[in-house]
């Protein structure tokens, strides 16, 4: 089935970027080509239409030879404040230090009290344009393209904030059609998680036969001419798996045959993850700390920071990409990511029917520790996963300076921070519990 057409420019929106800053963009898009080139990496990925005519933050610099790129010891720090240069002013993160103390009020504007103690790092608001623009796109093609909920789900379609959520998670995304690549996925994997697994309708009973059926709208079935028309049916047959085809549709329009491979890999261990939290469910059995945290590591974010060179208009050969160093980052990555999940949405799941695993809840119950220890002790968990991750990235960047490597490196911690600061501010779905 063809791909729907992404919309043309929005001729009533703000003037876009200026002249200059276009040729800047076009050029680090030439340069970008030429950089895989000489390191021996695929053609670049086709490019995606012109831009809607929003205010988007330059692509960092692609141009600097791996000569040029600071000694060992400054790598980390340079790739956690971003990229410098004509042109990439707003794409600078603020430069990590340790979290406040419980008492200290936070460090940037964010509504919601982040997690006492927690090792996060502050991050600049959003822009509100590309926000707004974001949420307005992505809830027609929820509504319009998927039909992906009843009336009655808007206000907590709405409540998620995703336009918010993918923005602050992308900032080098050189147009909002780029962010809507990472949008449209986020959404249709959470309405996977909610209709097939959790809130709406979900159980584990049947996980299994739901979620491969849907897998093949990421990972087309090649079958037989008679049985190929029932399966291309069946993707509309509900929400998840009319999200899913969409969302997928779009992607491999912009990404290389490496990247949406990629995409398709980490999909099928979100899915393996889902499975063995849903076989745990089902037995009424708590895991072992260590078993949690294997599930985890499968059952998280790792999807959406591994397509973060997709959504900043660019490719990580995959060669690269590959490599052990990277896949530990960004499985660190992602491990941290998803006890932040576990941190702020403890509240909400203790609320939910049932007993609902999460890290808290598996300490307390497998250490003899208190709600209260077992929580603060998860938080002692996130900090060293957080440091494991930094820690790791940096050698990974003193050890390969190519600067592909070094954009790759910012861009999965700038989805690091950005993933901090929604869950922190999403007040409308997450409190924290009175434990100080």
């Amino acid at each position: 089935m063809p791909a729907p057409e992404l919309p043309p420019p929005e001729s009533s929106l703000p003037e876009a970027t200026s002249r200059f800053e276009a040729h800047v963009l076009a050029a680090a898009a030439a340069r970008a080509c030429d950089i895989k080139a000489a390191v021996g990496g695929p053609p670049c990925a086709p490019s995606l239409p012109a831009p809607p005519a929003i205010s988007a933050p330059a692509a960092p610099p692609l141009d600097a030879p791996a000569a040029e790129v600071p000694a060992p010891s400054a790598d980390l720090e340079r790739i956690l404040r971003g990229p410098s240069g004509l042109g990439t002013a707003g794409l600078r993160l603020i430069l990590r230090e340790e979290p406040p103390t419980p008492s200290d009020p936070p460090a940037d504007t964010a509504e919601g009290m982040p997690v006492p103690g927690l090792y996060y790092h502050p991050v600049p608001e959003p822009d509100p344009v590309r926000v707004e623009e974001v949420s307005r796109r992505i809830k027609s093609w929820a509504l319009d393209e998927v039909a992906l909920y009843p009336e009655d789900w808007e206000e907590e379609f709405d409540g998620f904030s995703v336009g918010r959520y993918m923005v602050g998670c992308h900032p080098d995304a050189p147009t909002v059609d780029h962010l809507l690549l990472a949008t449209r996925l986020m959404v249709a994997e959470n309405a996977v998680d909610d209709c097939y697994c959790e809130d709406h309708g979900g159980s584990p009973i049947g996980l299994g036969e739901r979620l491969l059926l849907a897998h093949t709208a990421l990972d087309p079935l090649h079958t037989t001419e008679e049985y190929q028309p029932q399966w291309a049916k069946s993707l509309h047959a509900d929400a998840p798996r009319r999200a899913y085809r969409s969302a997928m549709e779009y992607f491999v329009r912009a990404a290389s045959p490496s990247q949406a491979d990629r995409l398709r890999h980490d999909m099928a261990r979100l899915h393996m993850g889902y499975l063995a939290e849903a076989s745990w469910a089902q037995l009424d059995h708590v895991p072992e700390v260590w078993e949690y945290l294997a599930m985890r590591q499968f059952n998280n974010f790792r999807p959406c920071p591994t397509i973060t060179d997709t959504v900043g208009g660019y490719e990580l050969p995959a060669d690269l990409h590959a490599q052990a160093a990277m896949q530990k980052v960004i499985a660190l990555a992602g491990n941290a990511t998803t006890i932040v999940n576990d941190l702020y949405s403890y509240t909400k799941e203790l609320d939910a029917p049932g007993q609902h695993l999460n890290l808290p809840v598996v300490i307390a119950e497998r250490e003899g520790l208190s709600d209260r220890d077992a929580y603060l002790k998860s938080v002692e968990v996130h900090n060293d996963l957080m440091h494991d991750f930094e820690t790791e990235a940096s050698a990974l960047a003193a050890a390969c300076p190519a600067p592909n490597v070094q954009r790759f490196l910012w861009g999965v911690a700038a989805w690091v921070d950005g993933n901090h600061y929604w869950h922190r501010s999403n007040t409308y779905r997450y409190s924290l519990p009175d434990f100080w």
